[in-house]
């Protein structure tokens, strides 16, 4: 482990560094207010939850919500009045950058589903496409063995 060295700076050397970090700090709203023309909203519509995450083609999450996060609990966060709220939070997170050009990709089975989609072509966005990839078992597991008595 050894004993802790503390580095000491003059204030010479010490200014480059500030200003590196003020224009650091200057261009963190320019790039977070760049305008984003299309990406990816992801809808996960559960039993007992809606998520809603928005993406960038490229993969980088710019905003995300849910019910649960929205302060509905129990039974209520599945609800379709939720899944619009989450929609009007997203709205409300991204609305400055955008993107409004978006493919929807909805999972789940759930009853928000369809009033999340709904919700985002009132709040203004262009849906490109919608492409439901929620999983279907092709089989199911092995069933159990016959009781025997």
């Amino acid at each position: 482990m050894g004993k802790k060295k503390i580095a000491t700076t003059t204030e010479n050397a010490a200014l480059p560094e500030k200003e590196k970090q003020g224009t650091a700090a200057a261009k963190a709203p320019v790039s977070a207010s760049k305008k984003i023309e299309a990406g990816r909203v992801y809808i996960n519509a559960s039993y007992n939850n809606t998520m809603v995450t928005v993406a960038g083609k490229n993969g980088e999450v710019l905003a995300w919500a849910s019910s649960g996060s929205l302060g509905f609990s129990g039974p209520k966060k599945a609800t379709p009045f939720a899944s619009t709220k989450v929609i009007e939070a997203i709205t409300e997170k991204i609305q400055r950058s955008g993107p409004f050009n978006v493919d929807v990709i909805v999972k789940g089975v759930g009853s928000g589903r369809d009033s999340a989609v709904r919700a985002l072509i009132n709040r203004g966005f262009n849906i490109l496409s919608i492409k439901d990839v929620t999983p279907i078992p092709h089989n199911g597991p092995r069933p159990p063995k016959v009781r025997r008595v």
